[in-house]
């Protein structure tokens, strides 16, 4: 095959970031949505296949973290950053912007309309993000804007709350405004990365532990899904506080170099 049309072990990861975003549409559909439709299926049925909705785009985070480093340690493919960004607006988009819209119908027909309005801000703020990702240069170590996939799951925590509406769907509106934002986040190497894929795997447990109704189960979900928002909002002060070292750091050395 041609070089342009060689996929890395990378591009799989990423392909597989795809594969779980569209089966969490798929599940969205078939689990909650066409059973709300139709007035069939019980209550933990939906809520198993919701958990493995929301499981699936964790995991699509997953293959979103590991294909960075991948491509960093291995080889990286050219067609490499083009499937990136068109597996994140498959997985960190379009998968939590239509669990908006179906949480919406859920809640009730009277708010669909605001929710539909909801979802399309959240998918057009991702798109928005990818595309300035792909023509803007940051500072080496940071993202201009909350991460889609850190968006994508902080949307679907705010849902899963069950605040609410009005106040579901100012967070979700705020979070689609942070991911276009000029807030920094740091991008996650090293003991950060560790860190978040810790924070995924426990996010994962918990989620299946309400899936299937454990002890407690719904309790440590909205405890998780609290945290979510709290480390959204608190991760940039990271950014800030290195970027407030590096100033003060280069100003030093600045002053060293002119001193006799």
């Amino acid at each position: 095959m041609p070089l342009s049309m060689r996929l890395s072990i990378a591009d799989t990861l990423t392909l597989s970031n795809a594969t779980c975003g569209f089966l969490a549409v798929y599940f969205t559909t078939t689990g909650v949505l066409i059973p709300h439709l139709t007035n069939s299926g019980d209550a933990g049925v939906v809520r198993n296949n919701a958990a493995t909705a929301v499981l699936l785009m964790l995991l699509a985070s997953v293959f979103d973290l590991f294909d960075g480093l991948v491509a960093r340690k291995l080889r990286a493919s050219p067609m490499g950053a083009e499937l990136d960004n068109l597996s994140d607006l498959i997985s960190f988009g379009l998968a939590p912007a239509y669990f908006v819209l179906v949480w919406g119908m859920v809640v009730g027909d009277v708010h669909e309309p605001l929710s539909a309005v909801a979802a399309i801000v959240v998918l057009l703020a991702v798109i928005l993000r990818l595309a300035r990702f792909s023509c803007v240069q940051v500072p080496d170590g940071v993202f201009q804007g909350m991460p889609s996939p850190f968006g994508a799951l902080t949307v679907v925590s705010i849902v899963l709350l069950e605040l609410p509406f009005t106040p579901t769907l100012l967070a979700i509106v705020g979070v689609a405004w942070l991911m276009v934002s000029r807030v920094e986040y740091p991008k996650p190497r090293g003991t950060l990365a560790v860190a978040m894929l810790s924070w995924i795997v426990l996010s994962m447990a918990l989620l299946t532990a309400w899936a299937f109704d454990a002890p407690g189960g719904l309790l440590m979900l909205q405890t998780a899904c609290s945290l979510q928002l709290v480390l959204g909002a608190v991760i940039p002060l990271f950014a800030m506080v290195r970027r407030v070292y590096t100033i003060r750091d280069n100003r030093r050395e600045a002053r060293a170099a002119a001193e006799p």
